[in-house]
């Protein structure tokens, strides 16, 4: 079992910055691919960004592509997702998910996520 609390969210200018941070506890992180997702009202929830296990391997959308990084610490059971140059189409509840295979290459297929968090609001005004 993993829990996942996400956090940084809040409400920036077009062309801000943001990092959030999602901290897992109760099982072996470090074994998980673990993924970005967000949804803003009335849509589907859609990918971000994923991470492999050990971070040697990483997907994007490509809305973000050249914009948004995932990184992680395994060290300190954290994932993250620095994001810049934000526009108003950013705006969302991003959520952080788990992959439940290890060593799995997860990438952004959203039915291997099934650990997920609460969600952390991104708001960009323009």
């Amino acid at each position: 079992q993993v829990q996942l609390v996400e956090s940084g969210g809040g409400l920036v200018q077009a062309g801000g910055s943001l990092r959030l941070s999602c901290a897992a506890s109760g099982s072996i992180f470090s074994t998980y691919s673990m993924g970005w997702f967000r949804q803003a009202p009335g849509k589907e929830r859609e990918f971000v960004a994923a991470i492999n296990w050990n971070g040697g391997s990483t997907a994007y959308a490509d809305s973000v592509k050249g914009r948004f990084t995932i990184a992680r610490d395994n060290a300190k059971n954290t994932l993250y997702l620095q994001m810049n140059s934000l526009k108003p189409e950013d705006t969302a509840v991003y959520y952080c998910a788990a992959d439940r295979i290890p060593y799995r290459w997860a990438m952004g297929e959203r039915h291997s996520y099934v650990y997920w968090g609460q969600g952390t609001q991104v708001t960009v005004s323009s």
